[in-house]
């Protein structure tokens, strides 16, 4: 986990429960081959103080975040009330750890690998990547009790 901001609605212990108990896609920005931001969302989970995210190999991401590590994120809800976690960092890419990442993120998500659509994911587990994001800094913010009333 990188500092976390002194404007930050919550502390350290609050935003990696956030985070852990949090079952949407992140909102991953890197910068493309041609030097312009791109958001993509991707699966992810919290662990060891780092977001991870897989996909295949082959993904555009993987290459834009190959060549250019840094890049920002944000995991929050779309719906009221509005509140969540963002941040800058950088990502290692690890093939070797992107099926048991795939695994996980199966489970998280998909809650079991029963499904045709799990049977899928996993039958390209062979080239998947694992994308870790140890985060520079985090900040959270929530309207909650604005939105309460």
């Amino acid at each position: 986990m990188g500092v976390i901001r002194s404007s930050s609605a919550w502390d350290e212990h609050r935003i990696d429960q956030f985070l852990v108990d949090t079952v949407i896609p992140i909102r991953l920005a890197c910068i493309d081959r041609d030097g312009e931001p791109l958001v993509c969302s991707l699966w992810y989970l919290y662990a060891e103080g780092a977001l991870w995210c897989a996909t295949q190999q082959s993904a555009s991401v993987v290459a834009f975040l190959a060549a250019e590590p840094r890049c920002g994120f944000e995991v929050a809800p779309e719906a009221m009330p509005y509140r969540g976690v963002r941040g800058q960092g950088k990502v290692s890419l690890s093939a070797e750890q992107g099926p048991e990442i795939l695994l996980r993120l199966i489970d998280r998500y998909l809650g079991s690998r029963d499904s045709g659509f799990a049977s899928w994911l996993i039958a390209r587990s062979a080239t998947e990547v694992a994308i870790r994001l140890e985060a520079d800094w985090m900040t959270s913010w929530d309207f909650s009790k604005r939105m309460d009333n």
